[in-house]
């Protein structure tokens, strides 16, 4: 009295086991994945808001830097100039904080173009390679990423 039936059933429970199993891993996979992206989508909306605010301030650290160059030299020891100068150097210390760089534009650097905008350029000077002759605006790059080139003159050395 042997059941050819029980075999089936097993089978196909077996296979229904296996199934599910099966779609259990993908559901469990799909919502990592999902979860990646959600992640990874605030991290991008973040920065982007950061890079946003970031941009807004710059033209105002321009703006003081500039003031402070043209100081008159009688005024330059001056407690008022020297605090603006030490709210200009916290001001940047705080966006250091935030991976704000300043990209490196001093004279005699070599020109590069995904880092600096060419604003000007000495057509009789003579050389092999573009340098940069002055820095005309700072640029800056958040997480290592350019929000602003820095404006320049180029010249060839």
């Amino acid at each position: 009295m042997t059941e050819p039936i029980k075999p089936k059933k097993e089978s196909a429970a077996a296979r229904q086991v296996a199934e599910l199993t099966f779609d259990l891993q993908r559901t469990r996979a799909d919502f990592e994945n999902y979860r990646k992206r959600v992640d990874a989508e605030k991290t991008a909306a973040r920065e982007s808001g950061q890079s946003a605010a970031i941009l807004k301030l710059l033209p105002v650290i321009d703006n003081i830097e500039r003031a402070i160059a043209y100081t008159p030299e009688e005024l330059k020891d001056n407690s008022w100039v020297q605090s603006v100068a030490g709210l200009v150097k916290h001001l940047e210390k705080s966006l250091d904080s935030l991976n704000l760089t300043r990209i490196d534009a001093q004279k005699e650097t070599v020109f590069n173009p995904e880092l600096h905008e060419a604003i000007q350029f000495d057509e009789d000077a003579e050389g092999e390679t573009e340098v940069v002759d002055e820095e005309l605006q700072a640029g800056y790059k958040l997480n290592g990423h350019v929000i602003r080139h820095a404006m320049v003159k180029v010249t060839k050395k």
